[in-house]
């Protein structure tokens, strides 16, 4: 039997913008290390994606010791701190939840503003800030969250792309990538859509349940390297992937905080399923 193994990790310092792909990552009470601490928000602290804004997907972004540094389609980038301690807090708008955050200096939010063609500035999440996951969904009252969207990881099998691919690819319609779902633990040597029924899994030595299946929205249909909106792969996964007025590709995971986990993922870690759960969804 093929094992099941982490085959990438991804971590998404800025909010909607381009992720970064590693071969190892710390685990953090918030997620991993660096995921989506910041975000950009309008004049009115509300958050801002690619929902409305494409063009974000053409950010890319690097870390260093101290600082993650933006580049632009232009090759004309800013840099912020990796982490902020100290400033006026401010209340931001992530969802329905506000959340208390640290605001970037001037100079980078004049570059995004200019970017984007809007006013708007990066915010900061701190440590002291506290952001609950959804208790409908928690697997324990502790379970705390960054400015990702409700869940601090996104699982997704590299079988399941595929079956996804299969299909656009018999519609005639190219290929999609797996920086398009936003994940931040693929797996492969599993069945597609197997990690469905995950309800409980070890990676290496980490302990994860599988909480609820993620419902998928616009953001898919952005084309990473363009930075443009289609209606693809959305409406393929409409035809297979439904449920109630959702369509659902990959599952949002907790860390089991009570487990003695090494708090470390290496690419190549094996996956071992603990406990399945009835699936309530069928592909």
């Amino acid at each position: 039997m093929t094992a099941i193994t982490l085959s990438q990790i991804y971590t998404y310092p800025v909010k909607s913008l381009a992720g970064i792909r590693m071969d190892e990552a710390i685990i953090t009470p918030f997620g991993l290390q660096h995921d989506r601490r910041w975000m950009i928000v309008d004049n009115d602290s509300k958050f801002i994606t690619q929902r409305l804004y494409p063009k974000l997907s053409l950010i890319g972004t690097r870390l260093t010791d101290n600082e993650i540094i933006l580049t632009g389609p232009e090759k004309t980038g800013i840099s912020i701190p990796i982490k902020l301690d100290t400033g006026n807090v401010l209340s931001a708008t992530v969802w329905n939840d506000r959340v208390d955050v640290l605001p970037a200096a001037g100079q980078a939010n004049n570059w995004i503003s200019q970017f984007l063609g809007i006013e708007c500035s990066f915010v900061y999440m701190p440590d002291s800030t506290t952001r609950q996951v959804d208790q409908g969904y928690a697997w324990t009252e502790h379970d705390k969250v960054s400015l990702a969207d409700a869940f601090p990881f996104l699982l997704i099998s590299e079988a399941s792309l595929e079956d996804l691919n299969g299909r656009l690819e018999n519609k005639g319609v190219g290929r999609v990538s797996m920086p398009r779902f936003r994940p931040n633990l693929v797996v492969s040597g599993c069945a597609a859509f197997a990690e469905d029924g995950w309800r409980s899994f070890t990676i290496g030595e980490n302990l994860f349940h599988g909480m609820k299946l993620c419902s998928r929205c616009v953001m898919t249909t952005v084309d990473p390297e363009k930075g443009e909106k289609g209606r693809e792969p959305l409406q393929t996964l409409f035809e297979y992937r439904k449920q109630g007025n959702h369509a659902f590709f990959g599952q949002n995971t907790l860390l089991d905080t009570g487990h003695n986990n090494t708090l470390v993922l290496n690419k190549g870690d094996r996956v071992e399923i603990t406990e399945l759960r009835n699936l309530w969804f069928n592909s």
